[in-house]
């Protein structure tokens, strides 16, 4: 088995991290949270006292951070001290630029990067079924894949650096759209008398069928599994989808694509959360909707 470093131990990389100990791999991990910290000893990772002390010994590095600035620091931090070879995964999502240049600090230190971001939220870090898109060269993939495994339920190597990032955001951006989408219907109905269940019943099995309808329900009763049914908890929380949106409308304003349905659902977003609504999950736009109709 291996030994792997794994910095940023917050609701996505605790359970990530405990599922590579359940695989058998020595995880040495850090973050900069003591709570966090005391969740992942108990889940037989070996926590250690910065994030250099992680990346001693390991050969495989996984981070799981906020944004690419912190990607970033801590790649030029961490990377110097890695021995030649070492294999660096960045699981976090951030933008495509930042990704680029993790892979560009990676190489001049002599080791191999992938950018890895993840779908399916804290129920696939736990379940370990998350998808995992990534970005970079054959031969880190194949290094990579086999130590993704214990976390996944699918791979996808997406193409070289930056590309697990841009299928991310184009991912994401669909999600967005089309629990907005979802919404409106949802209160379209509820404004024609139709109820909830009857709705369901005919989207989920006719055209208008998705995800964000058939996994993420966003109104209790047709999907017992959905954040709805818990008061909208996350889940994935509202804050995560802007920031999501807001990199996909960063790299379609510097690339030059026109994604009128993704800036309108960034905006929509944007107000959810200026009015305190981040934390809760991003399904929970419905309720914005149908206030906004009232």
């Amino acid at each position: 088995m291996t030994t792997i470093a794994f910095i940023g131990l917050g609701n996505m990389g605790n359970p990530m991290a405990a599922n590579l100990v359940k695989a058998g791999h020595t995880v040495q991990g850090f973050d900069l949270m003591p709570e966090n910290l005391s969740i992942a000893r108990d889940n037989g990772v070996e926590a250690t006292a910065g994030a250099a002390d992680a990346v001693n010994g390991a050969a495989v590095v996984i981070t799981m951070l906020p944004a690419g600035k912190h990607v970033l620091e801590v790649y030029e931090d961490i990377a110097p001290l890695a021995a030649k070879g070492t294999l660096f995964i960045d699981c976090s999502t951030v933008d495509v630029d930042s990704a680029r240049e993790a892979h560009t600090i990676a190489s001049a230190n002599g080791l191999l990067s992938i950018d890895a971001p993840v779908s399916g939220g804290t129920a696939g870090a736990a379940a370990g079924t998350l998808t995992f898109m990534a970005g970079g060269s054959r031969e880190a993939f194949a290094l990579a894949e086999p130590v993704l495994q214990p976390m996944a339920g699918k791979v996808v190597h997406c193409g070289e650096a930056g590309a697990g990032q841009a299928a991310k955001i184009c991912n994401n951006m669909i999600l967005g759209v089309s629990m907005i989408a979802v919404g409106e219907a949802f209160v379209l109905a509820e404004k024609l008398g139709l109820s909830h269940q009857a709705l369901y019943d005919v989207a989920s099995t006719s055209s208008g069928q998705c995800w964000s309808l058939t996994s993420y329900c966003p109104v209790p009763g047709p999907v017992p599994t959905s954040p709805a049914n818990r008061d909208y908890r996350p889940g994935f929380a509202a804050a995560l989808m802007l920031k999501d949106l807001t990199l996909a409308q960063e790299a379609a304003s510097s690339s030059g694509a026109f994604t009128p349905l993704g800036e309108a659902a960034a905006e929509l977003y944007e107000r959810f959360n200026e009015n305190g609504h981040g934390a809760e999950d991003f399904s929970a736009i419905i309720r914005y909707i149908r206030a906004s109709a009232a």
